[in-house]
This record gives C-alpha cells, sequence and structure tokens, in this order.
C-alpha cells in the first residue's frame, strides 16, 4: 500500500459541557432529510446523545462504520456506579440494534460530517461548545473504502436475506 496524504476531519467531544438539549440531533436530521431541511426525525440522525439524566451524565455519540456481525465484545463501563454494558458507547450500525439505523429502510448510517459545508452543523448549532470541529493532516496507507452501495446491499441482506434481495434487483431490472 502507498502512503498518501489525507485530511482527516474529526470532532473533538467536551462531554462535561453537555446539558442534553439534543440540537445536534434535532439539525443533523433536518440536514440529512430529503429533501434538506424538510423534516426534522432525530431517530435519523448521525449522532444521538446517550444518557442518564437524573445523574445529569449526557454524552454526545457519532455514527461509525456499519459491523456486519455483532461484536464478541462483553465489556461492562461503570460510571458513577451506573453499569453499562459495551453497545451504550459504540459508534457502529450493527444488526444486534437500532441505533445508527435509518427508521424506515434499516441501512446503516455514518456520519459523513455534513458533506458540502465548511463544517459539521452539529457543531455550528452546538450551543455550549461541546462539539470541537478539528482538521488535521495524516499520512496513511491508501485502502480501497467499501462502496456505499456494497454497504447498503449488505444490510438489506442482513435483514432480508440475499435471495430476496437478488429477486428484489432481478425483478426491479425487468421492469426498468
Amino acid at each position: 500500500m502507498a502512503k498518501v496524504k489525507k485530511t482527516i476531519k474529526t470532532i473533538k467531544i467536551d462531554a462535561d459541557k453537555c446539558n442534553g438539549c439534543r440540537t445536534c440531533e434535532v439539525i443533523c436530521s433536518a440536514f440529512h432529510a430529503t429533501p434538506k431541511y424538510s423534516s426534522v426525525n432525530p431517530a435519523r440522525s448521525r449522532i444521538q446523545i446517550i444518557k442518564h439524566p437524573l445523574k445529569d451524565i449526557w454524552l454526545p455519540v457519532f455514527a461509525g462504520e456499519y459491523t456486519p456481525v455483532e461484536c464478541a465484545g462483553r465489556d461492562k463501563y461503570i460510571i458513577d456506579g451506573q453499569e453499562y454494558d459495551e453497545c451504550a458507547f459504540c459508534r457502529a450500525s450493527c444488526p444486534s440494534r437500532d441505533l445508527f439505523k435509518e427508521p424506515d429502510s434499516g441501512l446503516p448510517l455514518k456520519c459523513d460530517m455534513c458533506e458540502g459545508e465548511e463544517r459539521p452543523l452539529c457543531v455550528t448549532w452546538c450551543l455550549n461548545d461541546v462539539l470541537i470541529y478539528e482538521e488535521r493532516e495524516e499520512e496513511v496507507d491508501e485502502e480501497v473504502e467499501q462502496h456505499q452501495l456494497e454497504i447498503g446491499l449488505e444490510s438489506l441482506a442482513d435483514k432480508w436475506g440475499i435471495d430476496k434481495v437478488m429477486d428484489t434487483v432481478a425483478r426491479m431490472s425487468k421492469k426498468g
């Protein structure tokens, strides 16, 4: 693999400042609505607030890569005496839970940093400076990313079975 310079875009989270206002969820879901800003549905947001309101714990978590199988990890986390399982803080969209899946299609969601915007809108609209946008250049191994269509088809195959997906595609191709 060849080394290439790549701009890495990240969002740091200062969880101590988060009060759970969920503005980030609202603006993300509005930006990703079709057409843009036509609706608000936080279930479609690429950022979710994990909460424990009685203990005043609010943690923004961004949608990451799709994981085709359930993880083998069985770790537990204890925060202020409350036990959380590993999935509570996982960024992956996976078959074992509905977090970071498009509610209608079941396709995985992934943060795209509000592609086409100067910076992610969740950062712009964050009222308490919880989300901090950073760009840096890194030398990385050039890798071929899995095409988004393949990810979507894998998700559908996981949910409905490969035979049903293939039958549907075949039927659709006959119509066109």
